[in-house]
């Protein structure tokens, strides 16, 4: 019989790629990972890896069972949490990944609600950017993700059901004694060639976004710092050191900075996302169904 903890390997190492990124996501090393994934060969009799050069990739039918392992995986859970909860209110641990913005705007206030109508659901809240969520969810990292639509790097395939939750439109930050700051309306980024910008990290949903709309406008924006965290970008730009693109939910009202619209309107589609395959089990419908249009802030 098939053990389910080394199918999970086998469908990470599909989603991941490496050996090595398997390993670190298990929190094994990547000898241990590669002796499960031989046991796993032993026990369904197949070849499901060959070695080219110093990696390992997954045989045609090692591929399949990967894939079919995911949805097989999902069952299993599925099924565990309907045995848990039968007869009973939704139950059990749902992992809801959102990233930073999302985290204190809607996912808190969700999970706030939901601790008061279902006592023995628990709910673990993971910050995960939209480069980050969708893996996570894909190998079973998660259960549920409120990302973005708009992340061009990565998207979202036939693999998932999206589920839209709300528009946030982007926004030029300026520090309240910008001359900028003055106005009311829109903003042409081109008017900010010659600013001091902060950035998010490299490779994130808004530090690429910032960067492909600076370009767009004619220049090379001059990056003075990188954070990770967007209260350290509002803190930078508050000081007068910088300004820079967030989206509406992450301009937090403590800090004393200005938001100006963009003179070509943009706004993210922040989404929530689900693995498709298997019915949701009902854990993960009541965190969906409480994070809907109806439930959020207007």
């Amino acid at each position: 019989m098939m053990n389910p903890w080394r199918l999970r390997l086998l469908s990470q190492l599909d989603t991941l790629g490496t050996v090595r990124a398997v390993a670190q996501a298990a929190h094994m090393s990547p000898s241990s990972v590669s002796q499960q994934l031989a046991v796993l060969e032993s026990e369904t009799r197949t070849q499901l890896l060959e070695r080219t050069g110093r990696r390992v990739r997954l045989t045609s039918a090692g591929l399949i069972l990967a894939r079919r392992a995911r949805a097989l995986l999902d069952h299993m859970d599925s099924v565990e949490a309907e045995l848990r909860g039968f007869g009973e209110e939704p139950s059990g641990l749902v992992r809801l990944g959102a990233f930073q913005s999302a985290i204190h705007s809607m996912a808190v206030p969700a999970v706030t609600r939901l601790a008061r109508q279902h006592p023995h659901l628990d709910v673990e809240l993971l910050e995960l950017e939209p480069h980050a969520s969708v893996p996570a969810l894909r190998v079973g990292d998660a259960d549920l993700v409120i990302t973005t639509t708009d992340f061009d790097e990565l998207p979202l395939g036939p693999d998932l059901d999206l589920v839209p939750l709300a528009a946030d439109p982007v926004l030029v930050v300026l520090p309240v004694d910008h001359p900028a700051a003055a106005g009311r309306g829109p903003i042409d980024l081109a008017a900010l060639a010659d600013e001091s910008w902060a950035f998010d990290i490299p490779q994130s949903y808004m530090a690429n976004l910032t960067l492909r709309l600076c370009r767009q406008a004619g220049f090379e924006p001059r990056v003075v710092c990188r954070f990770s965290n967007y209260l350290m970008s509002l803190q930078h730009v508050e000081a007068g050191l910088s300004i820079t693109l967030l989206p509406g939910l992450a301009v937090d009202p403590r800090y004393r900075v200005t938001t100006r619209p963009l003179a070509t309107p943009l706004s993210r589609r922040i989404t929530a996302a689900l693995r498709r395959g298997v019915p949701p089990r009902a854990a993960v419908r009541v965190v969906l169904d409480e994070l809907r249009p109806g439930h959020l802030p207007g």
